[in-house]
């Protein structure tokens, strides 16, 4: 390799794309082409960096089967970064195979960070820690080291397990102050404020207030009864029941838990459960179906007593009934929360995320568009979709998975 080349590549592992291009720009051979790529990514443009890749990765001979598997993870790591979830998982853990079969570890684990980077995104949280723990990140450079670090924290953040992923961030940390790269740095850093940041609303006998994700976890071991309107389930510390995919059933519930100690009326428990403006016998002999229902579904859990007016809610076992809801409350909430990162998500990534038909997800932008809360740019396949961060509120953290209502 020529001394172009390795100074092109200190540079990109430094984060200096622009210092990578003055030395590989006007050059067209296969190693530059690489390089150019990855610099046009680190410099946002992913368009032009994924076609560069693809042309370097043609350029490599057949006998160049570890630059052309570096070339598929690159490409690979700006599909992630861009969104673009349809990507082909099955040729990064071919070009991963290659890497390991060849001796290159260090990228072979670097594939395997944005296979787990990619199942954190889409909510497979399970199968994202088994096989983290399944890598030692000792012998990593600062630089992947530091992204380990920051998926384990991710997903200890989404249990929520705060001190897990307290103890993650500042492993992450020195790893990026290691590599000396200021994108890295301030991605831990941004990593970090959302330990600081209201990730849910606790709604108790009538009163509202936000939580922080510490909050939260302290709210999993208490002794309450939680009607979780994030994960769309109902808890104690003993036993847990989904509402998931039961959305009326967990409308009755979340409706009950808002009102205890007090009773809603069967007026009120119908426009809730059923969206119906004037309320007639078909919808009162519905809700005697449906509380009945849910009455099999929280046996063990709690009774739903007959009032009155109405119904009411009564832990068997919990002294307390607490809600447990988003930050801020919006009909295609789960849509907005992905896009409040920032990114421009195609519609097709948002419906891998979400686990939920492309044809509701675009009927859900297209309704956030007329309310101007997203905006989009691109035609046709390129057509992508972005929000500003909602500044304050962190949105994403305690999405149910898969995601199960719009």
């Amino acid at each position: 390799m020529d001394s172009l080349i390795t100074a092109a590549a200190r540079a990109l592992a430094a984060g200096d794309p622009l210092g990578a291009l003055k030395r590989v720009a006007l050059r067209d051979d296969a190693p530059a082409l690489a390089l150019r790529g990855i610099a046009m990514a680190q410099l946002g443009d992913f368009a032009r960096a994924k076609t560069l890749l693809r042309s370097a990765a043609r350029a490599f001979g057949p006998r160049e089967a570890v630059a052309r598997a570096r070339c598929v993870v690159a490409e690979a790591e700006i599909a992630l970064a861009s969104r673009d979830l349809s990507w082909p998982v099955k040729a990064l853990d071919a070009a991963r195979a290659t890497l390991e079969e060849h001796g290159d570890r260090v990228n072979a684990a670097h594939a395997q960070c944005l296979e787990i980077r990619r199942l954190i995104l889409i909510g497979r949280f399970d199968e994202a820690e088994h096989r983290l723990a399944a890598l030692d990140p000792t012998p990593f450079p600062p630089a992947l080291r530091t992204a380990h670090e920051l998926a384990v924290a991710g997903i200890a953040m989404r249990r929520p397990r705060i001190e897990a992923a307290e103890a993650a961030l500042a492993r992450a940390e020195h790893g990026a102050r290691q590599a000396g790269i200021p994108a890295l740095i301030a991605e831990v850093e941004a990593a970090r404020l959302v330990l600081n940041t209201p990730a849910a609303r606790l709604i108790s006998s009538g009163e509202e207030r936000l939580l922080l994700l510490a909050d939260v976890e302290a709210l999993q071991t208490s002794r309450a009864l939680v009607v979780d309107a994030c994960r769309h389930v109902v808890r104690d510390p003993d036993a847990t029941v989904s509402l998931a995919r039961r959305p009326v059933l967990f409308a009755l519930a979340r409706a009950l838990g808002e009102a205890w100690p007090g009773d809603v009326s069967r007026a009120a428990l119908a426009a809730r459960a059923f969206g119906a403006r004037q309320i007639d016998e078909t919808h009162r002999a519905r809700l005697r179906v449906e509380i009945g229902r849910l009455r099999a579904e929280l046996r063990g859990l709690a009774e739903v007593t007959a009032t009155k007016r109405g119904f009411t809610l009564a832990p068997r076992h919990a002294a307390t009934v607490v809600v447990l809801a988003r930050p801020v409350d919006e009909r295609h909430a789960a849509v907005l929360a992905f896009l409040s990162d920032g990114e421009a998500w195609s519609s097709s990534a948002l419906a891998i995320a979400l686990d939920a038909g492309q044809r509701t997800v675009q009927r859900a932008l297209d309704s956030l568009a007329a309310a101007g809360k997203v905006r989009s740019f691109g035609q046709g396949r390129a057509r992508r979709w972005m929000t500003p961060p909602v500044l304050g509120l962190t949105t994403t953290l305690l999405l149910p998975t898969p995601f199960a209502g719009h």
